[in-house]
């Protein structure tokens, strides 16, 4: 039956191929390297510098209201697309954080974190041939779902001589008549850079030109080290063609809560909403509600943000003592450092890929590799350690580990 059934599978799947590939991609790798690290090595720590996700759990206070709120009846019904306390609350925070005045509850919509909202913006906007604008490396939610609707992407390198931001004037024109949507994430992940006001002007400037809606995924847009966090709709003429996306996985530890939110103008959220509408029938209420007591709270962020800039710089010190060319990053928690070549002792690293799995192999030390514009890994600065003493500890092992390899560059 399994066999017969096949024919069914849509083409978008890999039809009746699908499930035959044996290949394995990037963090099934990185994850099947740990788990022989852990076997090969007994009783040895492994520094999980490859991490994605806060090691803190939610605040206190955010989770004595969803205590309070999960058993109230009242909170027992679908929320659809949300409760408008929860609304009101992310458009005070985007006035107090962003400076961004005059958003109302028909402005903003909740998500079931961002990675949801990044998979329903394309079945606003994407017709078969049209084309979404991708900058890599990056998250590919986005492009996943323009292909899965018959679209295609077009990639924009994030490259050093750039200063990691996409050169928009090198698209093709042909390309540019089919784009639909440009995708941009600042602070960035993996590279660490955070967006100007010049850059978001250019955006904004070109997306008017070649009538393109910018999605802006904002997820770790709270976490920058030395610039007031920013908005795209600090820029005028931005509601015009912008939608963002705000995540409290990142700024408030609370990635498994699945909540954020999307900002935009209210034909654009309105839109949004049809779509959301007709996918999922929101995030239960309580959790809503602990979102608006953590919205109300930003010292939880700069909290978190003091963590990350203290590791950041004992991090990179340590990665440079060992060879690489590490600099702190802007924003996100994140290094993301040129890879190693080799080392001394004669192997040979073809890829960053390369690189991570001796890496894990060698120095039971987990980074992620990326390849999509020049060999690169990135460590993360979200690794477990329950003080100040236990983040030094860490990372002058991940030194001590390092230097041994006799890598070079």
């Amino acid at each position: 039956m399994v066999d017969s059934i096949r024919k069914n599978i849509a083409d978008r799947m890999g039809g009746a191929e699908f499930g035959s590939d044996t290949k394995l991609y990037k963090f099934a790798k990185i994850k099947k390297a740990k788990a022989e690290a852990i076997q090969n090595n007994p009783g040895k720590m492994i520094i999980d510098m490859g991490v994605g996700e806060p090691d803190y759990a939610a605040d206190p206070l955010v989770v004595e209201t969803l205590k309070q709120e999960a058993g109230k009846l009242e909170n027992r019904w679908y929320a659809d697309n949300g409760i408008v306390d929860f609304q009101l609350a992310a458009a005070r925070y985007m006035q107090k954080i962003y400076g961004i005045n005059g958003l109302t509850e028909k402005n903003i919509i909740h998500g079931l974190g961002s990675k949801p909202i990044l998979s329903m913006i394309p079945t606003c906007f994407i017709n078969p041939g049209d084309i979404t604008l991708m900058t890599i490396p990056g998250y590919p939610v986005l492009g996943t779902y323009t292909k899965y609707l018959g679209g295609d992407t077009y990639s924009l390198p994030l490259v050093k001589e750039n200063d990691f931001y996409p050169d928009l004037n090198a698209i093709p024109a042909d390309v540019l008549a089919k784009s639909k949507l440009l995708y941009i994430n600042y602070p960035n992940n993996p590279t660490g850079r955070v967006a100007t006001s010049e850059f978001f002007k250019q955006v904004i400037d070109f997306a008017h030109k070649h009538e393109l809606v910018v999605v802006s995924d904002a997820a770790y847009a709270a976490l920058a080290f030395n610039n007031k966090p920013l908005s795209i709709f600090s820029i005028d003429g931005a509601f015009d063609v912008a939608l963002e996306i705000h995540s409290l996985s990142k700024a408030f530890n609370m990635t498994g809560w699945r909540l954020a939110f999307i900002v935009g103008s209210e034909l654009l959220i309105k839109l949004y909403g049809t779509v959301k509408d007709n996918t999922d029938s929101g995030q239960f209420r309580a959790i809503q509600k602990a979102g608006i007591t953590a919205l109300e709270h930003p010292e939880i962020t700069q909290k978190t943000l003091e963590k990350y800039g203290r590791r950041a710089d004992l991090l990179v010190n340590a990665l440079n003592g060992v060879g690489f060319s590490a600099e702190k990053p802007q924003g996100t928690f994140y290094c993301y450092v040129k890879s190693p070549r080799g080392t001394k002792h004669g192997v040979t690293f073809n890829s960053a890929e390369d690189a991570s799995q001796y890496l894990i192999k060698e120095a039971l030390v987990s980074t992620v590799p990326w390849d999509d514009a020049g060999a690169y890994l990135r460590f993360s600065l979200a690794f477990e350690a329950k003080d100040i003493d236990e983040e030094k500890r860490i990372i002058e092992e991940t030194r001590s580990r390092l230097e041994k390899l006799g890598l070079i560059f």
